[in-house]
């Protein structure tokens, strides 16, 4: 993740359930769990290239844009009300879990206790719990794009083109003109700008602003996009990684590039539905985004004693691969499992929907 951000990957769009009766796009629902895939797998091994293979945020963003621009048919305050309460209820029962766990290791919460009630900065809490904490820059992200939506939406159809164009401007200026103020305040407006083209052609994608616009013309502005955004991050390394996480305008250029024609061009999937079992995990996955995402660093803290109790029990050690990566990454989902088990009906509750074990 870009900025503030120490990590590459959200849920789409945090909350992101289709509203009663609404058709569910298994495009959409199945680049949402991918992605929520592609950031276990990045925080677990932390290659650099993943961002390049497929830079999470930047679709996430764009996929929670459109969603968001969907519900907005209905009365902004009603809709900005419901978000916020699929947002904020399962943050509340994250930081209560996550805050004994801190107040065990000697974390004395202070006034900024307050931005785990409402995330306009980010939430913090001790070193202990920072692998934890640290991906919680995006839920304070997409609450401000969440806020922001009634009236970024209207400004983009006065001119859906142009306003595009100019929503790269702020980061561009941010990381070549002047410098984001140090904070909470600057790890906000770094972000913001970072991922705000992303959220807008979400909006463009709804309107079928996209659809209008020729396939090659689409290729011609999503090509030169990538080649800034790469050509940036090779050029600005930041201690020797290109990693898009670390470098916020090679984020914004590559992932306003590879966007791009992932919306225009939407694949069916409909085929989905005739493979049960590939369906049943895409659609678990998207019903428990906000959970996946935010005890996925858990896990991957979890799995670290769990592994080395493993090393004391002499046939685990004998032939289990205990020292490889892999093995991490797979204990982590047996755990990112068990909290959905646990925590994955919080979501259900936020969303006034009947409580389920699983959806």
């Amino acid at each position: 993740m870009a900025s503030s951000g120490t990590s590459s990957g959200a849920p789409s769009g945090a909350p992101s359930a289709a509203p009663s009766g609404a058709v569910r796009d298994r495009y959409f629902d199945a680049l949402r769990a991918f992605a929520l895939v592609r950031v276990v797998a990045y925080h677990t091994f932390e290659w650099p290239w993943l961002g390049f293979v497929f830079p999470s945020m930047g679709v996430m963003f764009a996929l929670a844009g459109s969603l968001m621009a969907r519900s907005l048919e209905r009365p902004a305050a009603r809709v900005v009300r419901s978000r916020l309460r699929r947002l904020l209820v399962p943050l509340w029962v994250f930081g209560a879990v996550l805050g004994v766990a801190m107040a065990k290791h000697g974390w004395l919460p202070g006034a900024d206790a307050l931005y785990w009630v409402l995330p306009v900065g980010d939430p913090r809490g001790d070193a202990w719990g920072e692998q934890a904490w640290a991906v919680l820059w995006y839920l304070r992200t997409y609450l401000w794009f969440v806020l922001l939506s009634p009236v970024l939406l209207r400004v983009l159809r006065l001119a859906p083109l142009p306003v595009l164009l100019l929503s790269l401007v702020p980061v561009v200026l941010f990381e070549t003109v002047w410098s984001v103020p140090d904070g909470r305040l600057g790890s906000a407006l770094s972000d913001l700008s970072v991922f705000l083209f992303c959220w807008l052609l979400g909006f463009a994608h709804r309107d079928g602003v996209l659809d209008r616009l020729r396939p090659a013309a689409v290729l011609a502005a999503a090509a030169p996009l990538m080649a800034a955004g790469a050509w940036w991050a090779f050029g600005h390394r930041v201690d020797g990684t290109y990693d898009l996480d670390d470098i916020p305008l090679a984020q914004a250029l590559w992932s306003a590039g590879f966007v791009l024609p992932l919306l225009r061009f939407r694949p069916d999937f409909g085929w989905l539905a005739r493979r049960p079992v590939a369906d049943r995990v895409v659609s678990v996955f998207n019903a428990r985004a906000v959970t996946v995402y935010l005890w996925h660093e858990v896990a991957l803290m979890a799995s670290v004693p769990l592994i080395d109790l493993m090393w004391d029990v002499p046939a685990f050690e004998r032939d289990l691969p205990l020292d490889s990566m892999w093995f991490q990454f797979g204990i982590a989902w047996v755990l990112i499992a068990l909290a959905v088990a646990l925590f994955g009906w919080v979501e259900d509750v936020a969303a006034k929907r009947r409580p389920r074990l699983l959806p």
